[in-house]
């Protein structure tokens, strides 16, 4: 008797074992299914974070199989390396970024990146170039020998700035520092800079702290910018006009200019996952969930997809806006 219950309670044993390992196999299964992608976005208050993070939460909750996790980034030069070395799968990159980088023409940077390529316009991201009120700066020509800073080194608003600066000829005229916006709002107020360039969609939260805690100015950049060589150099960039009251003491319209925000994905990537993750954002659902993420991303839209992009695209990204109706630049082909 003693025996048949021995061998009965091993039959259970195994048979618990058989299901504990059956079990484990189907979760194996089920999280080698998974595609793991990662999508490099920009620096704590920044737009990019905004954005990267919500496309990054639309994806891993809504697509069957697909967890994509958020990178922290330093911005769109680093995107578009990290990007075009497979060391991300997204990225946001301006489009000027872009078109340098597939020249070889980045600022001490020769390299022609050519695996990451832009599937969507995500907004237009202006130049912010923040004085404060009672420093008696109004004109761009009157930053010779200031403190700006400019953004985190390798982010594509230092480059931007860079540009600008370049064009107004500036550059070697002024000290930049490569600080972050939120430090850069605190620097301004704490009369350690001179003047804060931020170069996202506005309105910008830096932007905002700075002139809730302070008086300030927005200078006139489009003015600057047309007298320089900014357009001839980089014809990637457009004038904008940031609206009166946009920010807490700024009753008066900005006129600046504006590189596009685009979402770039790595050639690396198949075209049916490229056109699945544009199907999903670009749905009525998906656009919903991204304007309560940013007001910036009310620039998103279908009929504006394809808007700011001069690089070619992503082949799924050329059958998603095919089917949308666009008719692709030679260029974006």
């Amino acid at each position: 008797m003693m025996l048949k219950q021995r061998f009965k309670a091993s039959k259970t044993l195994t048979s618990v074992a058989l299901v504990a390992v059956a079990g484990f196999g189907m979760n194996a299964t089920a999280q080698a299914q998974t595609e793991r992608l990662a999508f490099s976005g920009g620096p704590d208050g920044g737009t990019f974070q905004y954005f990267s993070n919500g496309i990054a939460t639309r994806l891993s909750r809504n697509m069957e199989g697909v967890e994509v996790s958020n990178m922290a980034s330093a911005g769109s030069v680093e995107n578009l390396r990290r990007v075009n070395s497979r060391d991300a799968d997204f990225g946001i990159v301006y489009s000027g970024d872009m078109y340098l980088g597939l020249n070889g023409k980045l600022t001490n940077d020769t390299r022609k990146y050519r695996n990451a390529q832009a599937i969507s316009y995500l907004y237009g991201a202006p130049a912010h170039l923040i004085v404060l009120d009672g420093s008696g700066i109004t004109d761009v020509s009157q930053l010779e020998g200031k403190n700006i800073a400019v953004g985190p080194a390798g982010s594509g608003a230092a480059a931007s700035a860079q540009r600008f600066f370049e064009g107004v000829g500036l550059w070697d005229k002024i000290s930049p520092q490569y600080i972050g916006y939120n430090q850069g709002a605190s620097a301004l107020g704490d009369r350690q800079i001179d003047a804060l360039w931020v170069f996202a969609g506005f309105p910008n939260a830096s932007v905002i702290q700075a002139a809730s805690s302070n008086k300030v100015r927005l200078l006139q950049v489009y003015e600057a910018a047309e007298q320089g060589t900014l357009f001839n150099d980089h014809p990637y960039y457009a004038k904008v006009t940031i609206p009166a009251d946009t920010y807490p003491g700024v009753d008066y319209d900005v006129v600046t200019v504006q590189d596009s925000a685009l979402w770039v994905a790595g050639r690396h990537l198949s075209e049916a996952r490229v056109y699945d993750t544009l199907k999903e954002i670009f749905s009525d659902d998906g656009l919903k969930f991204m304007y309560s993420v940013s007001q910036a991303a009310e620039a998103m839209t279908v009929e504006d997809g394809t808007l700011g992009i001069v690089t070619p695209m992503h082949d799924g990204a050329k059958k998603f806006w095919t089917e949308q109706g666009k008719t692709l630049t030679e260029v974006q082909q």
